[in-house]
């Protein structure tokens, strides 16, 4: 009987022993459950992200910057011309007057930027241009009616003001200190499909398409559509490094070809606004253009840098100073002068009703003439985004 005891403890410890080994080891051989019952669905759980990994998101500046991004949406009323029967005077006495012309309310959407906590809000002109009413939407749900500040057509600009409390403001960036290659995030409202983010680089600088009379494009690859206009495009720290103007394409769809108006001179412009209503500039009433090298082969111009003097207005303050058609515009005040849209620049940076001295080229010499400067008139036509 002892002996069977013994037989009995050492085939239970041996037995524990192994059982102990394959928990250890291989708990998969002790699974006794029913397969059809508890099958396994083969997902896998990631490791949390590290901070390097997090350091790729763009988040952080998303969430700081898409607040102060606004939809806006307006509406305008438009005449429907009458039918062309109604100068029928048999046609006229039949039917009466019902198929005058009528009115209906067209309406359009687009974006903007909260800039000041006052609640001014930047847009483009384009936008806005010729709305009866005009509703802004903020990312928190709420809405306000918005009254025009003030717009700028030659910078395809607008300043619009909400009345509401506690607006999110974005931070301006320095946009001359812009790169080509800087990422950069445009934020909008494409289509009306409510706030969208795009993510891209900056693919120039300096560009000059023709647009609107005084523009300095960033050009840009991230996604900008219908209903991105006046919205923001934003560096990596969030802050406003533009503001979404226009497109090239040939679908209306966006090709990675986007144009922003930068955040130096949409500030300059908004200031001015908010400080005197409208935007003045400096004008001298002359012409130019930029002289190319053939140009200046057939002139016989020893640079090819500055601009050529093609026109002068009679009357006006160049005409009064001596300026001549033919002169190479070489300076503006302090300020030299390369190209046509430098010449532009700096001269309607001048201030009216104060005198510069403009430095030109004749006939291989150069001469200094002191010129009075006026108020650029406004534009005969509104120049019309592409």
């Amino acid at each position: 009987m002892r002996r069977l005891w013994l037989v009995f403890a050492q085939s239970t410890t041996i037995g524990l022993a192994v059982l102990f080994v394959l928990t250890t080891l291989r708990p998969d051989l002790l699974d006794w459950r029913d397969s059809r019952r508890s099958e396994s669905s083969g997902a896998r759980e990631g490791a949390p992200s590290s901070s390097q990994q997090r350091m790729l998101s763009f988040s952080d500046a998303v969430r700081k910057a898409t607040p102060a991004v606004v939809n806006i949406f307006t509406s305008q009323e438009v005449k429907v011309p009458r039918h062309p029967f109604m100068d029928d005077p048999v046609f006229r006495y039949f039917f009466g007057s019902q198929f005058d012309a009528q009115t209906r309310r067209s309406s359009s959407l687009g974006s903007g930027v909260i800039v000041s906590e006052k609640g001014y809000v930047l847009t483009n002109h384009h936008v806005i241009e010729a709305a009866d009413e005009i509703e802004v939407a903020l990312s928190d749900s709420r809405r306000s009616k918005a009254r025009v500040v003030g717009t700028d057509p030659e910078t395809d600009m607008a300043v619009l003001k909400i009345d509401l409390k506690n607006v999110p403001a974005i931070t301006f960036a320095a946009s001359d200190q812009a790169r080509v290659g800087d990422i950069v995030l445009a934020i909008g409202n494409p289509y009306g499909v409510g706030q969208t983010v795009t993510f891209g680089i900056v693919s120039a600088l300096g560009r000059h398409l023709g647009i609107s009379t005084f523009e300095n494009s960033i050009q840009t690859d991230a996604a900008i559509n219908p209903g991105n206009s006046g919205g923001a495009l934003v560096d990596l720290n969030g802050n406003l490094l533009g503001i979404n103007s226009a497109i090239y394409s040939r679908t209306g769809g966006s090709q990675g070809i986007g144009f922003a108006i930068p955040s130096n001179l949409a500030r300059q412009v908004m200031e001015q606004i908010l400080e005197n209503g409208v935007v003045t500039r400096g004008w001298v009433g002359i012409g130019v253009q930029d002289i190319t090298p053939e140009l200046a082969e057939s002139l016989k111009l020893a640079r090819t840098s500055g601009a050529l003097i093609t026109d002068v207005v009679a009357g006006g303050p160049a005409d009064v100073a001596g300026l001549k058609p033919g002169d190479v515009l070489l300076s503006v005040g302090d300020k030299p002068v390369n190209d046509y849209a430098g010449s532009l620049e700096a001269i309607a940076a001048l201030k009216p009703k104060t005198s510069t001295v403009l430095k030109v080229q004749r006939n291989s010499r150069e001469v200094s003439l002191s010129v009075n400067v006026g108020l650029r008139p406004k534009p005969r036509r509104e120049v019309q985004p592409q």
